[in-house]
């Protein structure tokens, strides 16, 4: 990720799947199976659009890169 990346994703509070799985550096399915399992919740903006709270996932993941 360059800097320029990294600048733009901490302004960010609410970051879709694919971004939240780069953040993490983890697999799209990953962010899913945390979502099914309940250990980040996805907000749902519409049928087709879900996201998710950076704060919170920082909290559950013991992160401080982003909004602290």
């Amino acid at each position: 990720m360059s800097k320029v990346e990294y600048a733009e994703m901490q302004q960010k509070k609410l970051y879709r799947a694919k971004e939240l799985a780069k953040y993490l550096g983890i697999g799209l399915s990953t962010v899913w199976l945390y979502s099914k399992q309940k250990k980040i919740t996805a907000i749902s903006l519409s049928p087709r659009v879900t996201v998710f709270d950076i704060n919170e996932v920082n909290k559950v993941f013991n992160l401080n890169m982003v909004g602290a």
